[in-house]
């Protein structure tokens, strides 16, 4: 952030709080144009205690605006080759599991790279695990664009995996983008926004492809189909990968909610990423709460992945349908990931929302399983939508839970384990589900989805709802408040177990 001459004393006096700037760096002075909705309690550092001032900044906006672009352009290309599996299978002359990989390979590659990215952005921060992310995405792009000849499978997926591997810099980042810059009573809807973009790129991916690439019988027609579709993906990833050199900031001068105050004040010295996970893993509550994850959204990649397999089974040559029935999944999922955020904010009730939302999920499926062969496609298409609207709806409650039980741990840590988990179970449902529906059909394999989910209902009842964060917010405004009245203050969060 710029000098600001302008940004005087008469203007800090006007503030509600009385708080006196004069004592910070006045080259570190924020542009009034930055700054909004500004909220300062005074703490004058008489003990050495950490000071307590806190901002919002406009450009909060931007940076999850940003994310949520990048992630859009990368999730797209996650279900690009499955929700056309069969036309990808005449083309490259593989069959229908071979084309499952181009999605599985997203998961299987997040497991080994997880750790050494969730190191990276605890020690580098989210500027470089975002310039990462872009450029490895972009590349992925380019490399698919000169993979468009039937006897080049082997580049498509080399393409592929860079996208995958460009994910793995993603999926971790909703919750610690909203917590670096959103204030305490906005970053469940942060967070929600975040995964909103993700979810919509999955929903373009799976409405654009079967309206792009038709199933014609000609394979330099084919060809031509495909390459207009990956010349396009490229273009958008390049263009984003530019916005995020010049725009994409790590985080703010002045952090927005007391608990990111306290986290600041943590010495680097103090922080062992090692132990961080070792801690992470001896939490009953939040160990829980990633199987029980794992388990949702590992269903929801199943239904992805397979989706075009299970409605062209039922419904031969319907695969704008397919993709359309696909799209309808992640739309309500994006409709319910927002109310879910909100209400996050309003109430804070985690756990019940949590739990009601997985139980929901658990109904979709069933209902799902047991319309998808009736003969109507708009039942079809009412059934995906209430199963997308609340498994889909599930992703950021997860993320935002896992953060309230870990705290002060690093949001991508906790964020990565819960994705860890989800590519592993994934990967699982995936291959089992196939094998099932190809052996006994459709209705058995979304069954077998609906056991795991079951499993994943009554793990989430039994998660305790130990609300860390909220309890370092609470204890921060004590502090505060008692500094204020000339009380002597309760502890600090390292003096206290959170």
């Amino acid at each position: 952030m710029g000098d600001n001459p302008d940004f005087d004393n008469k203007a800090i006096k006007e503030e509600k709080n009385g708080l006196d700037l004069r004592k910070t760096n006045p080259s570190k002075s924020v542009d009034m144009e930055e700054q909004i909705e500004c909220t300062s309690i005074s703490n004058e550092n008489q003990d050495n205690r950490p000071s307590t001032t806190t901002r919002l900044y406009k450009r909060r906006w931007v940076m999850v605006f940003l994310f949520s672009c990048y992630s859009l352009c990368n999730a797209f290309q996650w279900i690009q080759y499955g929700i056309i599996n069969n036309i990808f299978m005449k083309f490259y002359n593989v069959d229908s599991f071979t084309i499952d990989w181009m999605s599985m390979v997203y998961m299987l590659t997040y497991i080994p790279f997880i750790w050494p990215v969730s190191w990276l952005l605890d020690k580098k921060g989210l500027r470089l695990i975002a310039l990462m992310a872009t450029a490895i995405n972009c590349l992925g792009t380019w490399i698919k664009v000169a993979s468009v000849r039937s006897n080049l499978f082997w580049v498509t997926m080399l393409g592929q995996f860079a996208s995958s591997l460009s994910q793995v810099f993603i999926l971790g980042m909703p919750s610690r983008l909203a917590s670096v810059w959103f204030g305490s009573e906005e970053v469940s809807t942060a967070c929600s926004i975040g995964v909103f973009g993700n979810q919509l790129g999955i929903a373009i991916g799976f409405l654009v492809p079967p309206i792009l690439v038709p199933n014609v019988d000609n394979i330099d027609e084919l060809a031509y189909h495909i390459s207009i579709m990956f010349y396009i993906t490229a273009g958008v990833a390049t263009v984003i990968f530019i916005l995020v050199v010049f725009m994409f900031q790590e985080k703010p001068e002045i952090p927005p909610t007391l608990a990111q105050v306290q986290a600041r004040s943590i010495p680097p010295e103090e922080y062992s990423y090692v132990a961080s996970i070792l801690r992470l893993l001896r939490n009953l509550p939040f160990m829980l709460l990633v199987i029980s994850y794992g388990l949702n959204v590992g269903c929801f990649y199943a239904v992805s992945t397979l989706l075009n397999r299970m409605i062209i089974e039922h419904y031969p040559g319907e695969e704008v349908n397919a993709g359309r029935i696909g799209l309808t999944i992640v739309i309500a999922g994006m409709v319910g990931s927002l109310i879910c955020g909100i209400w996050l904010d309003k109430t804070k009730t985690y756990k019940q929302t949590t739990l009601a939302v997985y139980l929901l999920s658990l109904v979709g499926m069933v209902v799902y399983a047991f319309t998808l062969n009736l003969g109507h496609l708009w039942v079809v298409f009412v059934t995906s939508g209430a199963l997308g609207f609340f498994m889909t709806g599930y992703l950021p409650l997860g993320f935002e839970f896992a953060v309230e039980l870990t705290f002060p741990e690093c949001e991508g840590t906790s964020s990565g384990l819960l994705n860890c988990s989800a590519q592993i179970f994934g990967i699982i449902f995936t291959i089992g589900q196939g094998k099932i529906i190809e052996h006994f059909g459709t209705f058995a394999g979304n069954i077998f989805l609906c056991v795991f989910l079951l499993i994943g209902t009554i793990m989430t009842a039994f998660i305790k709802s130990d609300l860390r964060r909220q309890k370092a917010n609470h204890l921060a405004e004590t502090q505060a408040a008692s500094k204020q009245d000339g009380v002597s203050p309760p502890a600090t969060l390292k003096e206290v177990k959170v």
